[in-house]
């Protein structure tokens, strides 16, 4: 097992904080909006829809494979230069290579290879970069560093965004800017000096069965991580749901205009970005402070769900904002302490970015799921989005529910 790391700077926060920021850039940016507007240009407007969901479903899917695979992979390397920054650098490049592929794609077939790579080499640079906190963050700061990470995502957004505006009369520069400041972010953190290396004593042999293994944990053997891993899938479902069909919800119940969707989409973001930072920086430290993890886990699922009761009771705008204020406050509260839960319970620290790749899982998978219930969901409900949201909260105060059994930590 791997002895417990000492403490960590702040030059070492900072830099770590840029790399995630520029992952999630990496990842974000051109599903803002460029990678939309790319396969628009290429097929016209009616069949762009159907193109993009095939390029989008095939790369989620690559994803959620690629993700523990490349950890396994780290988990297993020993690099002179270390266990993650090899892979770090791998996934950097040639995912890069990914969106140059994609900005220069004559056709579907081509953006779909190119994202295609992408999506597969930027989850090994991310495996490998979660993996550094369960290495280098020791347990008494993982709080307050896994808050400050929480902000990463939003952050990114507001950047991604920026940029696309910059320059959103030419898709190439769209896609190629973002992501060259997203490799300019990660580049210091890969460059520094400093990764764990590791110990080929008493490693087990590849084999069929430990490949297979790199996709699952046992949760009769790990039955904490099973509950923390049920707790995110259940609140990443609740927000899948509200993201991917908010913008219906605002035209069918709340009566807003086509033209209005976009603006008061970007007014829901921003009202719940501001408040997911705030909390999410101070409940993270204070997670650490007081010694205690699932108290913020369950409070902020239970918050989350309130939410969403919330927007799916508003009839009008102030209600919408209002739910996504309050989904802040609760999605800040869980982004920031329930990472550092989890790599808490984390079941072989030696196996850590396996395991975080299995973890990632329960956030991706519900974004395929969201849209195969959705639709049973509204039929039920006599087409009511109310109806939904009330299912999506249930989901995120079930979240809540599944961290109560979890033993090993507070």
């Amino acid at each position: 097992m791997l002895a417990e790391p000492p403490r960590v700077g702040w030059g070492f926060v900072g830099l770590y904080m840029l790399a995630y920021t520029g992952t999630s850039l990496l990842f974000l940016a051109p599903l803002l909006v460029s990678l939309s507007l790319k396969v628009n240009d290429l097929v016209g407007i009616n069949a762009a829809p159907s193109r993009l969901a095939l390029v989008t479903s095939v790369g989620s899917l690559l994803a959620m494979v690629a993700n523990p695979f490349f950890g396994r992979l780290s988990d297993r390397t020993s690099s002179p230069r270390g266990m993650r920054r090899p892979w770090m650098v791998v996934g950097l490049a040639a995912g890069s290579l990914g969106i140059l592929t994609v900005a220069l794609a004559p056709n579907i077939t081509v953006v779909l290879l190119g994202w295609c790579t992408a999506q597969v080499f930027f989850n090994a640079l991310l495996a490998a970069l979660a993996a550094v906190m369960p290495d280098q963050v020791p347990t008494a700061q993982r709080g307050a560093v896994s808050g400050i990470l929480a902000v990463c995502l939003p952050v990114a957004s507001v950047v991604g965004t920026f940029l696309v505006q910059l320059f959103d009369q030419n898709v190439l520069t769209m896609l190629l800017v973002p992501g060259a400041v997203g490799v300019f972010l990660v580049l210091p953190f890969v460059a520094r000096r400093g990764d764990r290396r590791l110990d080929l004593e008493g490693a087990p042999p590849w084999s069929i069965g430990e490949f297979l293994g790199t996709f699952y944990v046992n949760p009769r053997r790990s039955p904490d991580f099973a509950w923390a891993f049920a707790s995110r899938f259940l609140l990443v479902t609740a927000y899948a749901l509200l993201v991917t069909y908010q913008a219906y919800y605002l035209l069918a119940q709340v009566g807003s205009s086509k033209n209005d969707v976009p603006h008061t989409i970007f007014l829901g973001i921003l009202t719940q970005s501001a408040a997911l930072v705030a909390t999410a920086l101070v409940t993270g430290k204070l997670s650490d402070l007081v010694g205690r993890r699932k108290i913020f886990v369950l409070a902020a699922a239970v918050v989350y769900g309130l939410a969403l009761f919330v927007i799916a009771g508003a009839d009008d705008v102030h209600g919408y904002l209002l739910g996504m204020a309050l989904g802040g406050l609760g999605f800040g509260m869980y982004m920031a302490v329930d990472l550092a839960l989890v790599v808490d319970v984390l079941p072989d620290t030696d196996a850590a970015a396996k395991d975080l790749g299995v973890l990632n899982i329960a956030g991706a998978l519900p974004f395929s799921l969201a849209p195969a219930i959705a639709p049973g969901i509204l039929d039920l409900g006599g087409g009511s989005y109310g109806v939904l949201f009330t299912v999506a909260g249930a989901c995120a105060i079930a979240g809540a529910a599944a961290v109560l059994p979890i033993k090993a930590v507070r």
